[in-house]
């Protein structure tokens, strides 16, 4: 094989699909319309690998505001492993997201554990670990709390205060991909709302296998377990999935509760330094693709 041949260029929109394909085959279970979402939040991240007229590989490299970055959906195709392709992708990768983002900027990613040595070669640093569970209710729990009354949906609440409570939970502004992300086919979205406030909110969406729960994000435990629940009642007999960091006590705590089901997981590390923002509010990650 002559690696002299590769071509390291741009995707085209309906790659984007093929690459989330691929994603399916490695068993990470992608939502049915993420595609679509990533590719609203930044078309210029998404890379491929061209072998000889054939796209092999593939990754994204999204630039949030040029001031933070975030690396994901790193697959080369298993036929094509071995070679010495996915070291040329990932650092072409690499300086290509770099060269997107203002100086100093940081970038994180969410590595499967297997290649976490590969990555700290590459100057990333574990942060934590972001857990993905599984759960199936034959019958939604009943809570005996007053939260209820509090729940809106998405719909109803300003895009503005979604974005506010936002980047409490997240290190740069990603309106396009928010306003795609909650308006999405098929998703629940709801918040909590204390009298004007907006005190947590979640999205349900269809994915391979069932429906994951991402974000899920809370003022408080109680909070994220009504906003878990009520996502989790139009799911019923389904598979949910909820990826939580490590580090938020309070969301190990509610999973194990559930006695939900450790399935996958991800080691979360960042290049440069790590992002300043409320952990104890993130019960659940929105994706281990964009971040």
């Amino acid at each position: 094989m002559n690696l002299k041949n590769l071509k390291i260029r741009n995707m085209y929109r309906p790659e984007v699909d093929q690459l989330l394909y691929w994603a399916e085959a490695e068993g990470w279970s992608p939502g049915a319309n993420d595609a679509e979402c990533f590719w609203q939040a930044d078309a210029n991240a998404f890379v491929a690998a061209e072998l000889n007229g054939n796209n092999v590989g593939g990754g994204a490299i999204t630039s949030y505001d040029k001031t933070f970055g975030f690396m994901g959906l790193f697959i080369i195709r298993p036929e094509f492993r071995g070679f010495g392709l996915g070291k040329l992708l990932w650092h072409a990768r690499k300086q290509r997201l770099i060269d997107r983002l203002l100086p100093s900027s940081s970038i994180g990613m969410d590595g499967v554990f297997n290649m976490q040595s590969f990555y700290a070669k590459g100057g990333f640093k574990f942060a934590h670990r972001n857990l993905r569970y599984s759960i199936q209710f034959d019958s939604t729990p009943v809570l005996t709390d007053n939260h209820w009354q509090n729940l809106e949906p998405l719909a109803h609440i300003p895009i503005r205060q979604i974005e506010d409570y936002y980047l409490k939970c997240f290190q740069a502004p990603r309106r396009a991909f928010l306003e795609s992300w909650i308006s999405q086919p098929n998703a629940i979205t709801v918040g909590y709302m204390s009298g004007e406030q907006l005190q947590g909110y979640c999205v349900m969406r269809p994915c391979v296998g069932g429906f994951k729960v991402a974000p899920l994000f809370a003022d408080s435990p109680g909070i994220a377990e009504s906003l878990f629940v009520y996502a989790a009642s139009f799911a019923e007999g389904e598979n949910i999935y909820l990826d939580v960091p490590e580090t938020n006590d309070a969301a190990m705590a509610m999973v194990q509760k559930y006695r939900m089901r450790e399935v996958f997981g991800c080691a979360r590390m960042y290049f440069g330094e790590p992002p300043k923002i409320e952990q104890n509010c993130v019960f659940g990650v929105t994706s281990f693709e964009l971040g």
